[in-house]
């Protein structure tokens, strides 16, 4: 969904018909400046959503970054400043934090896998576990992170899950139905042993899947398999196991944990006195 829709449905749930507390404090109209402040660690993302965040209000407020997307923040640091009419900072305040916070929860999580997994070879990847009509920005923030994005939607490539593969009575019978109506898009199929292993590279597909296998079923299928058809593990992908995963020499390791168990950045809004 375009970004300036999601704002404006922010913006709908949050004031409604209108900020109370503002309306009534009826305060003047003159310049006030307020500081973005870092409550924590992390790596910031969405700086841009939140800029026009505060533009959708008024167009009038000043933003000015003092940092960018991917960059690192520490406790204590000023991200960005805003100068305008109070009445206008105060009522985008929460909208614009709600986007940045998220984004930059995403982000950080992201960013605290790859760095597990960056002497390996294996690429960190999302999935489709994201919030309803935020996939955009959670999939833009995973990016930020460092990760990689999987398939956008059920439309950009083929995967065969093992509920297609219950539907259609085996891997081999969904594959063939598949490739008799595909011709471009790529196909992949989910696998929970190395026997479903097999029969998908006897179908010739070009990635698998290996859904919550072990170590030592994720090695030998990269003994066997590496180079001949592309590896992707799932399942069980945490911080504390991802460098282990990654040594086995897979492609690939997706986490949904990176859009639906991310913790929000704390980061504050604060007028300057």
């Amino acid at each position: 969904m375009d970004c300036n829709k999601l704002i404006a449905l922010a913006y709908e749930e949050d004031i409604g018909t209108g900020d109370l507390t503002t309306q009534y404090l009826d305060l003047p109209k003159k310049e006030s400046t307020a500081h973005l402040i870092a409550k924590e660690n992390g790596i910031i993302c969405g700086l841009d959503v939140a800029k026009t965040a505060f533009h959708y209000i008024d167009s009038n407020i000043s933003w000015i970054a003092y940092k960018k997307d991917g960059d690192s923040v520490t406790n204590g640091d000023t991200i960005a400043k805003v100068t305008g009419y109070s009445c206008s900072i105060l009522q985008a305040e929460r909208v614009a934090l709600n986007f940045l916070q998220r984004m930059s929860g995403i982000a950080t999580l992201t960013r605290q896998h790859v760095d597990l997994i960056k002497k390996y070879d294996s690429k960190l990847l999302d999935t489709r576990k994201t919030t309803p009509l935020l996939r955009s920005l959670e999939k833009y923030s995973v990016r930020v992170g460092g990760g990689f994005n999987h398939r956008f939607g059920l439309y950009d490539m083929i995967m065969i899950k093992d509920n297609h593969i219950e539907a259609a009575g085996s891997i081999t019978e969904a594959v063939t139905r598949i490739k008799k109506r595909n011709t471009s898009y790529k196909i992949e199929v989910e696998v929970k042993n190395l026997k479903e292993l097999q029969e998908a590279v006897d179908c010739q597909v070009d990635r698998v899947m290996l859904d919550n296998m072990s170590i030592e079923q994720i090695k030998e299928a990269v003994n066997i398999y590496k180079g001949e058809i592309e590896l992707e593990v799932s399942g069980n992908v945490k911080l504390h196991t991802i460098e282990s995963i990654a040594s086995t020499g897979v492609d690939y390791i997706s986490s949904g944990s990176l859009t639906h168990s991310y913790q929000s950045l704390d980061i504050s809004l604060l007028f300057k006195e």
